[in-house]
């Protein structure tokens, strides 16, 4: 809800749909979906194969002290970040900076003639230190969820409804879990738009929406995100999954 009117989800949607109507709750949703599907795609490559690298096989010593499917969280979410940040950044732009841009097209030309190809990076090294612990903690959180779900109903298939309900309570764990990461990035994001303050980095912005909103602040949208967030992650473990099933079975024959 960051650059929005209103102090709850409720306000911020009467806002748009009073001013903008149905089309303004979609702005910037074409940018967000060719970021998506990549950025996926992307990040579960990753995933599986740093897991795969990282897991010892029968007999062998562990190589790394820690959870496995924490390092390859990790390494999927940096993967997928330094591949479509620009992206993610001219959403955000689309989003907040309403009447500056017509399209993608043009916000993406104008931000690069006008502030250089680098701002298409800026809020990047934030960006990365919110994705690190909000990948790790969603892929080990999924990871330990499935175990204990095996050893509970002793089975060694997860059928698609409990894979569903497994991502979404991993995504509902890593989204909560590094919230104020989140929102400290997008402040940074959008910097000095609209007379916004600049931040130095992010504990300067933590530190900042800590001192002018409290504890609140940090947390300000938290709701609406999960909303988001929760199912889509419960969805991508599923289609995940599903998608290597068949891969699978179809190297077998």
């Amino acid at each position: 809800m960051v650059g929005s009117n209103g102090n709850s989800s409720t306000e911020v949607f009467e806002s748009i749909m009073k001013n903008e109507g149905w089309t303004g709750l979609f702005r910037g949703n074409f940018v967000n979906v060719i970021r998506v599907a990549p950025s996926k795609a992307i990040e579960l490559f990753a995933f599986d194969t740093a897991k795969k690298f990282l897991t010892p096989k029968s007999g062998e010593e562990r190589r790394i002290p820690i959870p496995p499917s924490l390092v390859a969280g990790a390494f999927a979410g940096v993967s997928s970040t330094l591949c479509t940040y620009p992206l993610e950044l001219i959403k955000t732009r689309l989003t907040i900076q309403r009447g500056v841009y017509d399209n993608f097209l043009h916000a993406f030309v104008k931000i690069v003639r006008e502030e250089g190809p680098a701002e298409l990076y800026r809020g990047l090294t934030p960006s990365l230190i919110g994705v690190v612990p909000y990948a790790a903690t969603n892929y080990f959180a999924y990871d330990t969820l499935k175990k204990v779900y095996k050893k509970m109903f002793k089975t060694n298939e997860i059928s698609n409804v409990p894979t569903l309900l497994i991502g979404s309570a991993a995504g509902a764990i890593s989204s909560t879990a590094t919230f104020p990461l989140e929102v400290a990035r997008k402040h940074m994001q959008v910097g000095a738009v609209g007379g916004r303050k600049v931040y130095k980095n992010m504990l300067h912005a933590l530190l900042t929406i800590l001192e002018d909103e409290g504890v609140g602040g940090l947390y300000r949208g938290l709701g609406p995100s999960c909303m988001k967030l929760v199912p889509a992650a419960g969805i991508s473990f599923m289609c995940y999954e599903a998608c290597k099933k068949i891969l699978i079975e179809e190297e077998d024959e």
